[in-house]
C-alpha cells in the first residue's frame, strides 16, 4: 500500500519541503494499524521497518529519527547515524530530513523565510512547558522574526484533559497562559488547548507568524493515532526537509 502523507498548509520557501503522515497505508495489524513508524510501542519490528521504508521512498533521505523523551534537546539532524536522544531536530544541509513522532503531542514545524534552516520539535505539555520550542528556536540561529511555524495534527482543547498541577505550572510562567485552559470533563480536571498555549509560547520569544492544522487527533480514528484513545497505539510522522538546490542556481 502507499503510504499516506499530506503537504502542511503554510507558505514557506520553495526550496522547504514538509509532510505530515497519517495512520493509512501501512502493514501494521491490530491496534497499530497501519503505518505505524514507532519502533518503541509494542509493534512487530518488521511491521514498523516495511512502515519506515515505505515512507522513505517519499524521501530524499533516511529521517534522522530520533529517542524522543519529553525534553528540551534540539539537535543537528545532520551529525550521522547515531540515534539521538532528543525532542527536536534542525538542519541547514539540504535532503537531510528532520523528523518527530506524535500520537497527540503536538508536532511544530519551522523554517526561516530565506530557506537556508528547517526544524522539527515534538511538543507535549512536559516538553512544551520545559521550553522545547525555544531550544529549537535558538539553536537553528536566525532571528525568531525570521521563523515561520506550522502547528500539526495533535489532541484538541475539547479532548486534552490535565490536573491542576499542568494549568498551575503553565500560569507561574505565563500569567496569561490561564486563559488555554477551562474546567470540564472527569472532576477536578481541566481542559487544555495545548495549540494554543505553544503559540503563546512561540509569540514570547518572536516568532509571529505560524500556522495551524487545527485537526484533533483523538476526534479522528480513522486518520490519526491518539494514545490518549486508545492507550496502546503507533506513531506518525512529520518531516521537514531542504531541497538540493538546481543547477546553475
Amino acid at each position: 500500500m502507499q503510504p499516506e502523507a499530506f503537504v502542511p498548509r503554510w507558505v514557506v520557501p520553495p526550496n522547504v519541503r514538509a509532510l505530515q503522515t497519517t495512520r493509512l497505508g501501512g502493514v501494521s495489524c491490530g491496534p497499530w494499524a497501519s503505518l505505524n513508524l514507532g519502533d518503541h510501542v509494542g509493534d512487530d519490528p518488521g511491521a514498523v521497518a516495511a512502515n519506515r521504508a515505505a515512507v522513505r521512498s517519499l524521501l530524499p533521505a533516511e529521517p534522522a529519527w530520533l529517542r524522543q523523551v519529553h525534553g528540551t534537546v534540539a539537535v543537528d539532524a545532520g551529525q550521522g547515524s547515531k540515534m539521538h536522544e532528543a525532542d527536536a531536530a534542525w538542519t541547514r544541509q539540504p535532503d537531510c530530513v528532520c523528523v518527530v513522532m506524535t500520537a497527540d503531542c503536538l508536532p511544530v514545524l519551522f523554517c526561516d523565510r530565506s530557506g537556508s534552516v528547517v526544524a522539527a520539535a515534538h511538543a507535549g505539555w512536559r516538553g512544551l512547558l520545559a521550553g522545547v520550542l525555544e531550544s529549537t528556536v535558538v539553536a537553528m540561529g536566525v532571528a525568531p522574526g525570521e521563523l515561520l511555524a506550522w502547528l500539526g495534527p495533535a489532541i484538541g482543547p475539547r479532548r486534552f484533559e490535565v490536573g491542576d498541577e499542568v494549568r498551575t505550572a503553565f500560569v507561574a510562567r505565563d500569567a496569561e497562559a490561564d486563559n488555554c485552559f477551562r474546567p470540564g470533563g472527569a472532576s477536578g480536571k481541566w481542559l487544555c488547548d495545548l495549540p494554543s498555549l505553544a503559540r503563546r509560547r512561540l509569540a514570547a520569544c518572536g516568532v509571529a507568524d505560524v500556522t495551524g492544522s487545527d485537526e484533533c487527533t483523538v476526534d479522528d480514528p480513522e486518520r490519526y493515532f491518539s494514545f490518549r484513545r486508545d492507550g496502546t497505539t503507533g506513531r506518525m510522522a512529520t518531516m521537514i526537509w531542504l531541497d538540493v538546490p538546481a543547477a546553475g542556481v
